[in-house]
């Protein structure tokens, strides 16, 4: 019997606009129109190339590769957060992202308030909220900064309420950027834990790291990006093997 899928992508492409030379005053404009070459000109960028991929329920999976490999941007097609340029994609359950750094927090509201309004986002209401609203505290161990200002916040207690808000919303799909980097070592270990409780329970991680010995103690399968497309999928060791591969090449060629 074919596991269930949580995620599902068939050949998904993702462009953006990249302006050139930006015409943002009068003076400029004017000026484009007898030089062409201070005319403003769009060209697409593909974050995104071609992507074939199946997430199963339960499955916890790994996103390597270099920085610009178009890991983040995949993440945020499955969270809603970009559509898609081409392709087709099917998303099944709650997603919950942990991709950015005080996503969904507004700086002006306290940590509290931010808690209940991040809630609401995903549905939960008042009463929900009260029910969570303490374990949700407790793990971030931000301890009474709660009640103050989230603009006030270093970018460790925005990482750390962010986290805990997310993985008490009971997710179906916990998709995890490089936040965890931000933490110090006990809280990056209590975030570790929490994402393998969560996976015992059926739940789907996708989760995109460059600390290649936690990709492979966590996960059970592994994509490595390059250029937006997916260059190798499948086992940790093999997956982590052939990126190993890919820097080394990349070393020799640069040089010392």
């Amino acid at each position: 019997m074919k596991a269930e899928a949580s995620v599902v992508l068939e050949g998904v492409s993702k462009a953006f606009v990249i302006r050139k030379n930006r015409a943002d005053s009068l003076k400029v404009k004017l000026v484009g129109l007898f030089q062409s070459r201070h005319r403003e000109h769009q060209e697409l960028f593909w974050a995104l190339r071609g992507v074939f991929l199946r997430v199963n329920r339960g499955e916890f999976l790994g996103l390597i590769g270099p920085n610009g490999s178009g890991k983040s941007t995949l993440l945020r097609l499955i969270a809603g957060i970009f559509p898609c340029t081409q392709g087709r994609m099917e998303i099944r359950g709650r997603v919950v992202p942990m991709i950015e750094l005080g996503i969904g927090f507004h700086p002006d509201l306290t940590g509290r308030e931010n808690i209940y309004l991040n809630t609401s986002l995903y549905g939960l209401s008042k009463q929900e909220t009260d029910g969570l609203f303490q374990r949700i505290v407790e793990f971030s161990e931000i301890g009474e900064f709660i009640d103050q200002p989230a603009k006030n916040y270093s970018l460790g207690m925005y990482m750390r309420l962010g986290f805990s808000a997310a993985v008490h919303l009971d997710p179906d799909i916990l998709l995890i950027d490089e936040v965890l980097a931000v933490g110090d070592e006990h809280f990056q270990k209590k975030c570790l834990k929490r994402m393998e409780e969560i996976h015992s329970l059926g739940k789907t991680v996708i989760f995109v790291s460059h600390d290649l010995e936690i990709v492979r103690k966590m996960c059970s399968r592994v994509c490595f990006l390059l250029e937006g497309r997916i260059l190798s999928e499948g086992p940790p060791e093999r997956v982590i093997a052939d990126y190993h591969e890919f820097l080394e090449k990349e070393n020799s060629r640069n040089g010392p």
